[in-house]
């Protein structure tokens, strides 16, 4: 099965909690606090895997977390960083938010991306202590990871797309110029999925070829099924349009050619820029000939001389050689004429902004909002006496308790900061 499109849920790994602890020594008076920081969570990357070629494992796992950092133990100990989770996806694979908002493209293999970082490790008490607090009794918890909702969208990489109506021969082509097994038969959309193929040239060398299932008339408003791979064609450096010279194929040659033309068109107008090769298929049949005559005609015409034509049989292997090397030629010319963009092996993504403190009363209860203010409530173990008392110290010097009152908040209403609740007393 080819999933070539995912909504998938990624989820940083908690960090651990700072320990409470104090030396107990023989012959080591006042020994003081000594409880070590929690390890940090992992973090989440996608990388471009080579060997992927759809989302198809990744289908089975909506969640993907990273593992969560170690706890502080006694003795100054610092609690173990949780492990990255590195998550394979296919060269050409588009991130986005749940908002559509492209966060990265993988194009390169090896490239990587950090999607969801891991949340820090909360202090031990041995950072609490001071000249005038010798004996600290606190110590932070562990923050929660990134989780963030993300849109996995694959753009398949081949230096040659090959186009054409249902039937026109695709998948009969690729697998006799490619070891690629695509399923070959005579009825329309017998290819519902792209298929990948590596095409070599003698000893000069190879190149990949996309058999993109078959394009028919409105594809780009949503008829047939091309419509769902047309976006794969972008990745190409080459489109080859296979035409069927049957001569009582309907559409003609000709027809079948501008139908092509006009759809790729209308999906998007830089697809019609693209460098194009014209194979007319099934040679081999009475009367094909004279059909090529006419495709070389029309699209002379309406092109000029600057599209190549070739005729070819895919089934008795007529023509093959003489394209696969055109083909092999061009694709490299191409890629020495285009320009070398720098691409770093890691793409980092901006770290979000703090949000400002924000006081909002919705349904009676309270709601508050800023990033520092929730950061230091995720961290703040509310059953440890002087854990709270910092918490009220930090609200009075950010100046919340003013911010309340002139929202004009009254004694026993509800507060909530993050997910945590709590009653307005002055």
């Amino acid at each position: 099965m080819f999933v070539d499109e995912l909504e998938l849920v990624v989820r940083g790994g908690r960090g651990g909690n700072g320990a409470v602890s104090f030396r107990r020594e023989k012959y080591v008076p006042r020994g003081g606090p000594d409880g070590g920081d929690g390890g940090d969570g992992g973090s989440v990357y996608l990388w471009a895997d080579p060997s992927r070629h759809s989302f198809l494992d990744l289908s089975y796992r909506r969640l993907l977390k990273a593992e969560n950092g170690a706890h502080g133990q006694r003795k100054n100990q610092l609690g173990a960083r949780g492990e990255d989770l590195l998550v394979p996806v296919p060269p050409g694979t588009l991130i986005r938010d749940a908002n559509g908002n492209v966060l990265a493209d993988l194009t390169f293999p090896g490239q990587k991306v950090l999607i969801a970082r891991g949340g820090k490790g909360g202090k031990g008490n041995a950072r609490f202590a001071t000249s005038r607090r010798r004996v600290p009794r606190l110590a932070e918890k562990g923050l929660p990871g990134e989780e963030k909702t993300i849109k996995l969208e694959l753009k398949l990489m081949a230096q040659v797309g090959l186009v054409g109506l249902p039937n026109a021969g695709k998948s009969t082509l690729l697998s006799r110029i490619s070891a690629a097994k695509p399923k070959v038969d005579s009825y329309p959309f017998t290819t519902l999925t792209p298929n990948l193929g590596m095409v070599k040239v003698g000893d000069e060398g190879s190149f990949i070829m996309a058999d993109l299932p078959g394009l028919i008339e409105g594809a780009h408003r949503g008829a047939g099924l091309g419509h769902r791979f047309l976006r794969h064609i972008e990745r190409n450096l080459l489109l080859l349009f296979l035409i069927d010279l049957t001569p009582e194929f309907q559409p003609g040659p000709g027809q079948a050619y501008r139908m092509l033309k006009n759809e790729l068109e209308a999906y998007s107008p830089l697809l019609a820029e693209y460098p194009l090769v014209v194979a007319g298929n099934k040679l081999d049949l009475t009367g094909a000939e004279k059909e090529l005559e006419r495709l070389q005609r029309e699209i002379t015409v309406s092109n000029g001389d600057g599209i190549p034509v070739f005729g070819i049989s895919a089934a008795t292997g007529e023509g093959l050689e003489e394209l696969t090397r055109f083909l092999y030629r061009r694709v490299n010319e191409i890629a020495r004429e285009s320009p070398v963009v720098a691409t770093e092996e890691e793409i980092r993504l901006e770290e979000i902004t703090g949000e400002p403190l924000k006081v909002e009363f919705a349904d009676g209860i309270c709601q508050v909002r800023g990033t520092a203010l929730e950061r230091m409530a995720a961290k703040t173990d509310f059953e440890n006496e002087e854990a709270l008392q910092r918490f009220q110290n930090f609200i009075r010097k950010i100046g919340l308790d003013k911010e309340l009152k002139k929202k004009g908040i009254k004694e026993g209403d509800t507060v909530r900061i993050g997910s945590e609740e709590f009653y307005f007393y002055e």
